[in-house]
């Protein structure tokens, strides 16, 4: 498939999610999905922009529905999801923290700014109490969860210091790598935690706790620790079908990836390539057989699905895409897989295409650097 028939059926599929349609910023999930939810709008807005699609005559009345969603504290909040399903008890791995990492995404698309200041960060912005906090996370069996709460609290810190001009999230950032150079990374595989790397499994719970920090250093540009070595434990979760999952999210067909696993190994392989020749050959090679697979993703709506012909319930009922349906997230998340891997491999299928990043920490930036 052409890029110009991706672009043009992906945003069809996105513009079929408006609703009501006449809303601007106003989405939902998928068709199966009732009610226009913030994540949904976010989704939206970061494919739209991934592919210079046209928001200026949109900006003004969605950017004022993003934020009539901001909290006194300075996170966002849904209320149709707040404190249901897995966001029931606003968890720091995936509640209004991690639902923020997002909206920033989508403001910075949009060309705007949060306008309150992040007061929630705080007792993150303490470094003592950070650092505190850093060791109190689970670097064993739940690993991956710490991924997410380190990324989204590191995210912010990064928003604030760079939009919000907060020295006190900047000292912050540089304490949180400092503190993960040197806290549960294994030098011999580049990545943290006490798993075993030998086992499929685990080694996939590994990759994807380290993909949500890598970005962190990326986008200050600050090398990766052991970066040959994490491309060696990330190069070894590619499976026979050209994706990255091991059974961790469908284990009745372990080689059919979800959307996640298969961006938590892309990502950092497009990435650390910019800071090393270490394997290039075999990284290009696996992000060539990579994009094959994305694409074998789509749904016949022109979306894409989170696991390949399997019904998926993203944490809340609004969030769910039937069997052969897409949704926005699995969209986004395998458009920006796509999008990784054309900016790594320029000459690749999916590299002429003028993929627009945007500069914002979390998920949606590139940084140019060739070794």
């Amino acid at each position: 498939m052409d890029i110009a028939t991706l672009r043009r059926e992906t945003l069809a599929f996105v513009e079929g999610c408006r609703f009501p349609a006449d809303e601007p910023g106003c989405y939902r999930y998928s068709v199966s999905s009732t009610q226009a939810t913030l994540y949904s709008s976010c989704y939206a807005a970061a494919l739209r922009s991934l592919y210079g699609h046209p928001m200026a005559d949109e900006r003004d009345p969605w950017v004022a529905y993003l934020n009539a969603f901001q909290d006194e504290d300075g996170l966002y909040r849904d209320p149709v999801t707040f404190d249901q399903g897995w966001y029931a008890g606003d968890p720091l791995w995936c509640g209004r923290s991690h639902l923020t990492c997002h909206v920033i995404v989508a403001l910075t698309a949009l060309g705007a700014v949060a306008p309150r200041p992040f007061t929630w960060l705080a007792p993150f912005a303490d470094l003592d109490r950070l650092s505190a906090w850093l060791e109190s996370r689970d670097f064993g069996a739940r690993v991956a969860w710490t991924g997410n709460e380190i990324m989204n609290v590191g995210t912010l810190l990064q928003y604030a210091r760079d939009r919000h001009n907060d020295d006190r999230a900047g000292r912050a950032v540089a304490r949180l790598l400092d503190w993960l150079d040197t806290h549960h990374l294994n030098p011999d595989t580049g990545v943290w935690g006490s798993l075993d790397v030998h086992d499929p499994r685990q080694r996939s719970h590994m990759v994807q706790a380290a993909y949500h920090w890598w970005p962190l250093y990326g986008y200050d540009r600050r090398p990766a620790p052991h970066l040959e070595q994490a491309i060696d434990t990330v190069l070894a979760t590619q499976n026979p079908l050209g994706g990255f999952g091991w059974g961790l999210h469908n284990p009745d067909a372990p080689h059919a990836s979800s959307a996640c696993e298969d961006i938590d190994s892309i990502d950092p392989l497009a990435r650390l390539r910019q800071h090393t020749a270490h394997r290039r050959e075999e990284v290009e090679g696996a992000l060539t057989r990579a994009v094959a697979w994305v694409l074998a993703n789509r749904t016949e709506d022109g979306g894409f699905a989170f696991i390949r012909d399997r019904r998926f319930e993203y944490g809340h009922p609004e969030f769910t895409a039937e069997r052969g349906v897409g949704g926005l997230f699995p969209t986004w998340f395998r458009t920006l897989s796509l999008a990784l891997i054309g900016k790594a491999l320029p000459n690749s299928a999916v590299g002429g295409y003028d993929w627009a990043f945007l500069e914002c920490p979390g998920y949606q930036f590139w940084r140019s650097t060739v070794m």
